[in-house]
């Protein structure tokens, strides 16, 4: 089963490629909302399911907010106040996130450290 995941930016985009097979699509919002990129993200999704990754910030959740309504059925991932939105999320807490929405199966854990 495919899923797709949208964040806002590309550089979130890649934090999460880094964590993620590729059966999942990852889509941005570039930071703005408007009709036709909406019904963009909503084209491109497509039957898959969705979940948003935004950041917890105020522009993350009027992003947010904009596309609960696109996107009704869609599962909410979030990360912690504090964190600089999700590219500067630390990896075990997107991954706890992640796991935590139950896309285990798409996870790719990284290499435990070599035992010193």
């Amino acid at each position: 089963m495919e899923i797709t995941i949208i964040v806002e930016g590309k550089n979130d985009r890649s934090r999460l490629r880094r964590l993620l097979n590729d059966e999942v699509c990852i889509l941005c919002t570039y930071g703005t909302l408007n009709t036709e990129r909406t019904e963009a993200l909503h084209k491109e999704a497509g039957d898959k399911p969705v979940y948003l990754f935004m950041d917890n910030d105020a522009s993350g959740k009027r992003i947010r907010g904009v596309l609960r309504d696109t996107f009704p059925d869609a599962e909410h991932i979030y990360t912690r106040r504090g964190y600089a939105g999700v590219e500067g999320t630390p990896d075990d807490y997107l991954i706890q996130q992640l796991e935590k929405a139950g896309l285990d199966e798409y996870i790719m854990y990284p290499d435990p450290p070599p035992l010193a």
